[in-house]
């Protein structure tokens, strides 16, 4: 049985695919990953430009690599194993170099944290949706990139904490002490 390019694949199959070279398989993978790498990228770097060209350099290695993937997490988690770890070694470079900037956060990339506005929603009830999505955002700008990592891993992510501390190497205790922290501040923040 072949598979046109617009029927569902199963990420086994799709994996096959991969490993196979197919061009359309690639295709695939991207329009299936790419928004929500992309939503992990901004989490971390705050910089849409740079989460682009991250989440870019991933499909890249995807591309390199997927004959070494074994599965063990499925392509979800590898996916995002290797996003995270762009975006840091990218944090890294530029903490290393000096050059560490941040996109202000507009209205244009608010969607990414959030998703899209409710079609039925007044303007006065957006407005009020947009001031305070607006004020969680700045919190979540301010808050230390060790604890802001843990809190987008965990609140936009919905990892557990024992998945947050395996990705990022650390203790569960100190995942629960991160957002604790993370989530301390953002309250304070926004009071």
């Amino acid at each position: 049985m072949n598979k046109s390019k617009a029927d569902p694949i199963e990420e086994q199959e799709l994996v096959e695919r991969l490993k196979k070279g197919q061009q359309w398989a690639y295709q695939v993978l991207v329009t299936r990953y790419q928004d929500r790498l992309l939503k992990i990228a901004y989490g971390i770097t705050l910089d849409m430009e740079e989460s682009r060209e991250v989440v870019q350099d991933v499909f890249v290695s995807v591309f390199k690599h997927i004959h070494g993937f074994r599965g063990g997490t499925g392509l979800w988690g590898w996916l995002r194993k290797i996003t995270i770890n762009a975006c840091l070694n990218w944090k890294r470079k530029w903490t290393r170099r000096f050059k560490w900037h941040h996109t202000s956060l507009g209205p244009e990339n608010d969607h990414l944290l959030y998703g899209t506005q409710k079609d039925s929603a007044t303007p006065e009830s957006i407005l009020g949706e947009k001031e305070v999505e607006t004020n969680l955002i700045r919190a979540i700008h301010k808050l230390p990139e060790k604890n802001r990592l843990v809190f987008v891993l965990n609140a936009l992510e919905g990892l557990s904490y024992e998945e947050i501390a395996q990705i990022l190497k650390i203790q569960k205790g100190t995942v629960a002490s991160r957002l604790f922290h993370a989530r301390k501040q953002i309250l304070a923040s926004l009071h």
